[in-house]
């Protein structure tokens, strides 16, 4: 339970790079922040460009979980605005359970504020759809198996058996081990993938490949860390096509609340002649 008079830390998405994709609430809270943690192995530092001059900046990648606790503890109990500031969104693969059990127990209130995945920046980059009707309406975020462990039944090799979408966090450096579980998953190797390295920032590189070639694609272009990698049917470019696959919701057949229905007879539209 949090008590009266204290500050309050903020969990603060700053998007994949670009510092023009964190959310305007977002900006506001650094901008008010009495102390700023940021993850500077990660994030762009131009989304503290706004920062009051009085504010105490810290960079947290060499900083253990305690430290980084104890930071945002002390300066909330004087009463002080925290800004935590994490790559992407906090809530996927953003390690802030365990910093906010530790406010928790301090009494400290704090509160999640969104911002943008890498996995939907690098979509954006391939002009991509994650979800194709007919295709795939299912997208699996996860990561391969490495130094951490996965639970059981969320092997790569089990997930890809949905032959959806997926979004690979943390695993450029374990594609060899990726293109195994596919192919294991019955992934044939022309099912598109793509590499896209620090999507948004000014050193941005995209990889467009296949399952058979992404490991030595990547490899060519040094990618190793830092990339988010998309795979499966609904990256095929062939599908950007005027006859491929298209939703439902912009045939003239299929009615909603805003629309009626075209019949036989109908003017476009649904209207009456």
């Amino acid at each position: 339970m949090s008590r009266t008079g204290i500050g309050k830390v903020y969990f603060i998405g700053a998007g994949p790079g670009d510092p023009e994709l964190i959310t305007v609430k977002g900006k506001r809270l650094i901008e008010e922040a009495d102390l700023i943690l940021y993850t500077d192995s990660l994030v762009n530092p131009e989304v503290l460009r706004g920062a009051k001059s009085e504010a105490r900046i810290e960079k947290s990648a060499g900083l253990t979980l305690e430290e980084i606790a104890g930071r945002m503890i002390d300066a909330a109990e004087q009463g002080q605005r925290v800004a935590r500031v994490h790559t992407g969104d906090p809530s996927v693969f953003g390690a802030i359970l365990e910093q906010a059990a530790r406010l928790d127990a301090a009494g400290i209130p704090w509160e999640i504020v969104p911002g943008v995945s890498s996995v939907f920046a690098a979509a954006a980059v391939l002009g991509a759809e994650l979800t194709v009707p007919e295709v795939t309406q299912t997208v699996i975020l996860t990561r391969a198996a490495g130094r951490t462990s996965v639970p059981p039944g969320e092997e790569l090799t089990a997930l890809a058996r949905h032959r959806s979408t997926l979004a690979l966090f943390l695993s450029a450096g374990l594609m060899g081990d990726v293109r195994n579980a596919l192919r294991q998953a019955g992934w044939e190797d022309n099912i598109a993938v793509a590499a896209v390295y620090k999507a948004t920032w000014p050193d941005q590189v995209v990889v467009r490949s296949t399952l058979g070639r992404i490991v030595e694609d990547m490899r060519d272009a040094q990618i190793r860390s830092h990339a988010l990698i998309l795979a499966g049917p609904a990256l095929d470019p062939g599908l950007r096509r005027p006859d491929g696959p298209k939703s439902r919701l912009y045939d003239p057949t299929f009615a909603h609340r805003y629309r009626r229905a075209v019949r036989a007879g109908d003017a476009p539209g649904g209207e009456e002649p």
